[in-house]
């Protein structure tokens, strides 16, 4: 038996185990998945060395970034993104990848019309990574918003008006503000400027509707959670897993 799992903390949000579990069923397999919330980083060793078994990790907040350093190899992450989120294990060496950059662009481009050309991500931690690469990729402008100017974000939350919002037609959240159990909290921005052109996109999936994608939609714009980002990212990384990407 094989034995996949999820490094983060906390992980109480997460739908990953659930999900591969069903899969695993679903397809007769007798592998499992399991949720590691590791206090550090450094702990990614620990694991493999206690479960031989051990053949991939997905990686999640606030790891994105910080596992790289710990990788044997990050060959298969292209250049100019500094994020991995899964992890394929062999002989006890570790191979980054990351799943994020096709999750988020197969479930955005449908999306995106022909006025949604400006966008603003909000937050600039490791979950905004595949955001921004995606972004580049398909020639679509973005501005980075974070609560202080650094490593490349332009606007503080305090900057921004509603003429700001209202010109960029996408907007996407990789903070995890709303995330479960804290529903009851959103990105502090100006959504009178939001209106029907606007696409909000969550990369929060727990709740289904987080309250920036309520107030979004309350102000007519289309909007997406992270559910089909994971689910994408999910199958990318079996496959990676299983040697067959």
């Amino acid at each position: 038996m094989s034995l996949y799992g999820l490094i983060g903390y906390p992980l109480g949000h997460s739908f990953s185990k659930k999900y591969f579990a069903e899969k695993f069923e679903k397809e007769g397999l007798d592998d499992s998945y399991e949720l590691f919330p590791v206090k550090s980083v450094y702990e990614i060793s620990e694991l493999i060395q206690k479960f031989s078994n051990l053949r991939g990790l997905n990686v999640t907040i606030p790891y994105k970034q910080l596992v790289l350093r710990y990788l044997d190899d990050t060959t298969n992450i292209p250049d100019g993104l500094s994020a991995c989120n899964c992890i394929k294990i062999i002989d006890g060496k570790t191979y980054g990848y990351n799943t994020d950059i096709t999750g988020f662009e197969q479930s955005i481009l449908p999306r995106l019309k022909n006025q949604r050309n400006k966008a603003m991500i909000l937050g600039n931690g490791g979950a905004a990574e595949a955001v921004k690469y995606v972004l580049k990729m398909n020639s679509i402008t973005y501005t980075i918003v974070s609560r202080s100017i650094h490593d490349g974000s332009s606007l503080t939350y305090n900057e921004l008006d509603e003429n700001i919002i209202s010109n960029h037609t996408i907007i996407v959240n990789t903070t995890p503000l709303g995330m479960f159990p804290d529903i009851d909290t959103c990105p502090d921005i100006p959504y009178n400027g939001i209106g029907k052109k606007h696409l909000l996109y969550d990369l929060v999936y727990n709740p289904e509707k987080t309250l920036f994608l309520q107030k979004g939609e309350a102000c007519g714009a289309d909007i997406q959670n992270g559910y089909e980002m994971l689910r994408i990212q999910a199958e990318e990384s079996w496959r990676i897993w299983n040697g067959k990407s």
